[in-house]
């Protein structure tokens, strides 16, 4: 098995898509198309995984983070890391993470990333832990809005606890 990872092409938004759709996830072209986009005018970073030729997943990195404790320090941020369930447990996250901790490493001394809460990311906290990343000491926080005690929030993909990391 030989992982590939190099950035996203125009030929490759439809392929996402594609392939996420196949597994019953909705991610439009249109979202990759952006991301293209963004890629150009060197906002963002995207990497793309393929297994022998076959593409396995992504990640992004947001140079100028939408998180505000990140984006204060300066600190870029790994966003939208998924891999096709076909391709887990191949070591796909971390290839694409070493890549994007090597590049980030580069332009900055540190990298941040935020986690969502639930079960579905159990494996995702579990990784970034392993790899080094420490809760930012902020709590969680709700599409970029913090939460204090005695808050009521809605519990989905957007209720995070943010990390960061160190690069040496």
């Amino acid at each position: 098995m030989e992982i590939k990872i190099r950035n996203i092409e125009e030929t490759d938004c439809k392929t996402i898509s594609d392939s996420f759709k196949m597994q019953g996830w909705d991610k439009p072209v249109s979202q990759y198309e952006n991301y293209l986009s963004e890629q150009a005018s060197g906002d963002r970073s995207v990497l793309l995984a393929f297994v022998d030729d076959d593409f396995a997943g992504y990640l992004t990195i947001k140079w100028q983070s939408y998180y505000p404790p990140f984006r204060e320090m300066n600190i870029p941020e790994i966003m939208d890391l998924n891999v096709l369930i076909k391709h887990r447990n191949k070591g796909i996250a971390t290839r694409l993470m070493d890549e994007a901790e090597l590049i980030v490493s580069k332009r900055s001394d540190k990298i941040g990333i935020g986690v969502g809460l639930t079960e579905v990311y159990g494996n995702a906290q579990v990784l970034y832990i392993k790899r080094g990343y420490i809760p930012d000491r902020y709590g969680i926080s709700y599409n970029e809005r913090f939460l204090n005690h005695g808050d009521v929030t809605t519990v989905d993909d957007d209720l995070i606890l943010c990390f960061i990391k160190e690069l040496k």
